[in-house]
């Protein structure tokens, strides 16, 4: 016999339709195209309650790009995520990049959609273009806790002595969703050969010859 569906457990699923819902709309019609009675419309819910639940529209969208960029809607950080972990914990550099430029795949494959309605929406909006600057930080600190340990496994030995915080901009042009949604959105390649590329421009920037 199927258990009965908890009240925590509805209004989960409750939320997920929402976020999916808003999901297609957004990257659909953009920002502005899209309202809350859209979005309700889309998840078969009342408008009251996707305020009740979010609040406002631009909460909404964070949201949505927060488990864009996780996978999930568990309050786990970056860092403490396994594919993170296996990064940090590769063997050797050139393992270590392979695997970052795995991750961004993974990453951006969810999430880029997702980050281009912020970007497109933050030249008109305030809240939206501080989301947009947020999430680069957000990914600037990742990429320089992997730049550190990568510093580390080579024993300072990158290209041409670059340090830490090169290799960290380096990585976060490389692997930020510009560049992803410039090939692979704009120019048609597959996630897959953007992430080949993408290993191999890191390592041919930041491994020594």
């Amino acid at each position: 016999m199927t258990p009965p569906v908890t009240r925590a457990e509805k209004a989960r699923r409750t939320r997920q339709r929402m976020l999916d819902a808003a999901g297609r709309l957004f990257t659909e019609r953009g920002w502005a195209g899209t309202t809350v009675e859209d979005i309700a419309r889309g998840a078969e819910v009342a408008v009251q309650t996707v305020y009740f639940t979010f609040g406002t529209k631009r909460a909404v969208l964070k949201e949505l790009l927060d488990a864009a960029v996780a996978g999930d809607l568990d309050p786990v950080a970056t860092l403490d995520r396994p594919w993170a972990r296996e990064v940090l914990d590769a063997p050797d550099p050139a393992a270590q990049l392979a695997l970052q430029a795995a991750g961004a795949r993974a990453v951006l494959e969810r999430a880029a959609p997702v980050l281009e309605v912020v970007h497109a929406a933050a030249a008109a909006d305030r809240e939206l273009a501080e989301l947009w600057q947020l999430n680069r930080r957000q990914r600037h600190a990742v990429q320089l806790a992997f730049a550190e340990a990568l510093v580390a496994k080579s024993g300072g030995a990158l290209r041409d002595g670059v340090d830490a915080a090169t290799a960290a901009d380096i990585c976060l042009a490389v692997l930020g969703p510009e560049t992803y949604g410039l090939l692979v959105t704009g120019r048609g390649w597959s996630p897959a050969r953007w992430q080949h590329w993408a290993g191999d421009a890191l390592a041919r920037q930041l491994l020594p010859r």
